[in-house]
This record gives C-alpha cells, structure tokens and sequence, in this order.
C-alpha cells in the first residue's frame, strides 16, 4: 500500500489534473506526471498511466457520440508504433534527453498552429501525433499534445471525447506492453488503483468550469495545457 505522502500530494496532484483534464481533454499527465516523478520517481510511469484509464471512461461514458472515431484510427496506427519505443526508452535511454526533445517539438508545432491558425488534420499528421503520443505518453505518462492539437478548434464535447478514445485504449495498451517487458512493478499498480478515487473526484467537482469552457473558450484552454504540457517535459528533463 502507497505510504500517506504518496496519497497527499500524489493524489491532490491527481485531483487537480482530474478537474483540468475533465474540462479540456487532457490534465491528469501534466499535472500529476511532474508532481510524481520529482518525489516518487519508483512510482512512474506506471503509477500514472493506471490512475489516467479510469478517467476517460468516465468522460465517455457521457460524450462518447461526439467521438471522431474515424480520425482516431489514424491515431491508433502511430500509437502502435510509438508504444514500443517508449518502452525501449524507459528501459535503455534516460527519459530526460526524450522529454526536451518531444517538448521543445509539441511547442514549435504549437507556435506554427498560433502563426498559420489551424494545425491540417489529416491522416499523415494524424499518424505522427498517434506516434509520439505513444512514444512520450508510455515513458512519461504525459501523451496528450500531439493529438489535443490536432482538434483544438473542435467543440469542448468533441474534443474530450475523442481525447478520452485516445487516452483509454492508449493507456491500456502501454500499461500491456510495459508488463510484458517486465516494466510495470506490482507497487506502480497499486498506487496507480489508490490514486483513482481522486481522479474520480476531480471528474465529479469539474462541471462548472466545463461549462464554462464550453461557451466558445475551448481552443483557448487547449493551447494553455498543451503549452505547459510541453514546457514541463523540457523543465523535467533539465533539472
């Protein structure tokens, strides 16, 4: 059983990233990711990616008609792909050098989204996003920009919807392919199942604010997450 530090600030980091990511599509990584791997480094990625399957499913199971289900398995190819190379990473190559690579590419895919105004969405992009998504999201639990810029003009029920397809069969089959390369100790598991029932509440708390993004501010909160997403891979891999 994870000791009582790990509850308190794992699982508030958790809540947190539950509240953002019940609004926006994506949170649960970037909030918590960071929190977890300074103080709890044994705990990840493993710890994370477990906490992260329960919240999409809950996201679906109110939105799951807005779904792009079509542009995902696009998506779904690339993450194929990139899943084992995450793996690869987190047993053979520091995680730094990938973070500030993947971050600094999620930022200068976001400056070219502000400067032409929309990110094309087609299956080439869609493909590459699903790759890196799959790369960075299985060796840090943090696999959401690529995607979430691909739809940030959508609507708020669309955009969480089809992040939450991503993010579940995403997840599931990180969390599968670590355990079959022996990368998903029995603790990481468990602390990821202690930390559930605060995602759980940061789902049930988030109405507000999703509401309140829903009302034309949705592309806006994309852009701000994705911005920090990416910016707190560069500064984990520096300091």
């Amino acid at each position: 059983m994870p000791d009582l530090d790990f509850l308190l600030v794992g699982g508030l980091a958790a809540l947190l990233g539950a509240i953002v990511q019940s609004s926006v599509g994506l949170g649960v990584g970037l909030v918590a990711t960071p929190v977890v791997t300074l103080l709890f480094p044994s705990m990840m990625p493993g710890a994370i990616l477990v906490a992260a399957v329960v919240l999409p499913v809950a996201t679906l199971v109110r939105e799951m008609r807005h779904a792009d289900l079509r542009g995902l398995g696009w998506a779904f190819g690339g993450r194929l792909a990139g899943t084992p190379l995450g793996v690869w990473v987190v047993a053979v190559v520091p995680v730094d050098a990938l973070g500030a690579l993947i971050g600094a590419v999620v930022l200068a895919a976001l400056a070219a989204s502000a400067w032409s105004g929309a990110v094309p969405r087609n299956p080439a992009t869609l493909t590459t996003a699903g790759l890196l998504a799959g790369a960075t999201g299985t060796a840090s639990a943090i696999g959401g920009p690529p995607i979430a810029l691909l739809y940030q003009r959508e609507d708020g029920p669309r955009v969480r919807a089809t992040l939450s397809v991503f993010f579940t069969v995403g997840a599931l089959l990180s969390l599968a392919t670590l355990a079959a390369a022996g990368q998903l100790p029995q603790e990481q598991v468990v602390a990821g199942l202690a930390l559930t029932p605060f995602v759980l509440t940061g789902f049930a708390v988030a109405g507000p604010l999703r509401r309140y993004l829903d009302d034309g501010r949705m592309r806006y909160a994309v852009t701000v997450v994705v911005g920090l997403s990416a910016l707190s891979l560069i500064v984990r891999s520096v300091i």
